[in-house]
């Protein structure tokens, strides 16, 4: 008993100075933080489920697994890390922009602020959405950038919070068959109750380019 008794001790004491280890590491205290931007305007993208990523890799250490950065809505993203030199690319094959995963080189030390500069399918400018009654107007002008690039569909989305995309929605209109040029859009939310009990309203336009997995948008507008 007595063995045992001292056995168990030592374990004891062994967890709790492995705890207070732990305990001693200290924590990642710089912070890097920038906009995804196309001409120095930052990008209007999708902010809820973790959809637009970027990747930051640190050379020097034995596990090569990426840091993933989220980007939010209005094209912005921050991370805390530990001060050190980082590479930091876009996601292979995510956002609506050309796969190009040019690699930017961080050296962060403190605060470190930065530009991720891409280039949209397709850009929203000059956007404009109303609500009248029962009927949600929107206007803007979808500008081609890339030449090859095709309108898959465009949307029209409204929500109760001002996270607004096409899976955050409590109303939302496809249109397909669209080009580029001026553009406009309505869409009839008579008998929708979500919108009829909403104590707010905020609006979207969105357009997703043909291959693309994510959709570019415009700015977000409260209506309510």
């Amino acid at each position: 008993m007595k063995l045992l008794s001292n056995i168990l001790s030592f374990t004891l004491l062994a967890t709790l100075l492995w705890s207070c280890g732990l305990d001693n590491y200290d924590e990642p205290k710089s912070k890097l933080y920038g906009k995804v931007t196309y001409n120095g305007e930052a990008l209007g993208l999708r902010g809820t489920g973790e959809a637009i990523q970027m990747q930051l890799y640190q050379d020097g250490f034995e596990l090569r697994d990426p840091i993933t950065v989220y980007v939010g809505q209005e094209g912005t993203f921050e991370a805390l890390l530990f001060d050190g030199e980082y590479k930091l690319v876009t996601k292979d094959k995510n956002g609506p922009w050309v796969n190009t995963r040019d690699t930017m080189v961080v050296n962060l030390k403190g605060s470190t602020q930065c530009e991720v500069k891409v280039t949209p399918y397709f850009t929203i400018t000059g956007d404009a959405i109303s609500l009248n009654g029962n009927t949600l107007s929107g206007t803007c002008a979808i500008n081609k950038v890339v030449a090859t690039a095709n309108i898959d569909r465009v949307m029209l989305l409204l929500s109760k919070t001002s996270f607004v995309d096409e899976v955050n929605n409590i109303a939302r209109k496809d249109f397909s068959g669209m080009t580029a040029g001026n553009a406009s859009l309505s869409m009839d939310l008579t008998g929708n109750a979500n919108v009829a009990s909403a104590k707010a309203l905020y609006a979207r336009i969105g357009v997703k380019t043909s291959g693309a997995d994510q959709a570019i948008y415009s700015k977000v507008i409260k209506l309510k």
